[in-house]
């Protein structure tokens, strides 16, 4: 009898067993056939997003067409589309209109900026309308002379830095970047291209702060195209996290996360100190007083020499810009008055509108951004004193009384301090 139970108990372990293979393997393949399917979806989001934001070749294909046909000259046009030894590499680009590349150009590697149209939203099904171009290069105009050229200049840069003794001088500057073929006169070509990369804000702010070596160096342009130096290290610390990771890791474990990627602290002073010479070059500088309104730190990087380069001026506007539009912004509470990321300004509840006065100078900013950055790892006889002149720089109001006095103290305090400390040092 109980040989006879064996083999019918051993048949239903076996098919048990089987039967439990059986649901392994279709559960794996559903597993596989998953993953399979959001792979390709990922793969096919990626994709559509790269097209549409990377078009690098419409960008060349349109400036080039225009350099042919006679519309436009700079120094880098023989190179991009006769000799094309200027030459695009990697997409950078986060807007399709404004398309970012890194390239390369002889010896030197850089930063490719170039403007495209507007892209006309279509249906599906439909056929997609060609992209409206910007139109640009059509000034200055046939027959203008260099003396008006010269006027429109100016005129432009009055609109732009306000009224000051110095704006003919840097007329000047801009002519000579102009002649982009160095052959002493600026030709209607060269000239078209001059003023279409004037009416970038970024570009005429590059310009104004490369003579103080706050911005990478411009190398080039053809129309509106340019390209400026590659600066190595970049973003000032941290890493950018893969997009599907940033929503999930808590943005304080990304900050500290952030902080494992920095340079030595002696290093960390040298980067800073560089931040408080741009923060000091642009208060009340040569062209007027400017705002950073976006201090985070994608925007700013460093030399392999430790020299603090801010790589996006898209962040800087003029202080007479920032206060024009303050002025004519409605507002109901306090929060209706920002420009850009972090320019504020408090709200006049009886005429419900902004006031013009920035409520923070751009030093207190610097200050908060470099109190997590400076005082991780200071050495501990100065971490006292350092976090007192931070905090006291951080408190700094726009509108308050003796402010310039008081800016220009905390400033070189900072400066001093820092300096005393690494300029025995070979990082100096």
């Amino acid at each position: 009898m109980a040989k006879g139970l064996f083999p019918r108990a051993w048949v239903k372990k076996s098919f048990y067993f089987q039967a439990r293979i059986s649901f392994v393997r279709v559960k794996y393949l559903f597993l596989t056939w998953l993953t399979v399917l959001v792979g390709s979806w990922v793969l096919y989001v990626q994709y559509s997003a790269y097209t549409e934001l990377c078009r690098g070749h419409e960008c060349k294909n349109a400036i080039c067409d225009k350099y042919r046909r006679g519309i436009i000259d700079g120094s880098a046009c023989s190179s991009l589309c006769e000799k094309e030894t200027l030459y695009m590499g990697r997409c950078l680009s986060t807007l399709p209109n404004n398309q970012v590349y890194t390239g390369g150009w002889g010896d030197h590697s850089g930063i490719i900026r170039c403007k495209l149209g507007e892209v006309v939203p279509y249906e599906l099904g439909e056929e997609p309308e060609p992209r409206r171009e910007t139109p640009v290069f059509d000034k200055p105009n046939r027959g203008t002379s260099v003396q008006k050229f010269k006027e429109m200049l100016f005129n432009h840069l009055k609109s732009k830095l306000g009224e000051h003794a110095n704006l003919p001088s840097l007329v000047g500057q801009i002519l000579s970047v102009a002649d982009g073929n160095r052959d002493g006169r600026v030709s209607l070509q060269e000239a078209r291209s001059t003023w279409a990369l004037l009416q970038m804000d970024e570009v005429l702010l590059g310009l104004l702060l490369q003579d103080r070596g706050h911005t990478p160096r411009l190398l080039g342009y053809c129309g509106d195209l340019y390209m400026t130096e590659w600066i190595p290290n970049s973003p000032l610390y941290g890493f950018s996290l893969p997009w599907p990771l940033v929503s999930w890791v808590p943005g304080g474990l990304q900050r500290t996360m952030d902080q494992w990627f920095t340079p030595s602290w002696p290093r960390k002073a040298k980067i800073s100190m560089g931040l408080l010479e741009l923060v000091e070059d642009i208060f009340h500088g040569t062209y007027g007083s400017f705002l950073i309104c976006d201090l985070a730190a994608v925007h700013f990087s460093y030399t392999d020499r430790h020299e603090l380069r801010l790589t996006n001026t898209q962040v800087v506007v003029p202080e007479e810009e920032f206060r024009r539009t303050m002025r004519v912004l409605k507002c109901e509470t306090d929060a209706d008055c920002v420009y850009g990321v972090d320019c504020r300004t408090s709200c006049d509840l009886s005429e419900k509108r902004c006031r013009e006065e920035p409520v923070q100078p751009n030093l207190a900013k610097a200050c908060s951004v470099l109190k997590d950055y400076i005082l991780r790892g200071v050495p501990s006889e100065m971490r006292e004193e350092l976090e007192r002149q931070l905090y006291a720089c951080m408190a700094l109001r726009g509108n308050a009384g003796q402010m310039n006095m008081e800016h220009s103290l905390i400033l070189n305090n900072l400066k001093a301090l820092l300096w005393k400390r690494i300029s025995h040092t070979k990082d100096s």
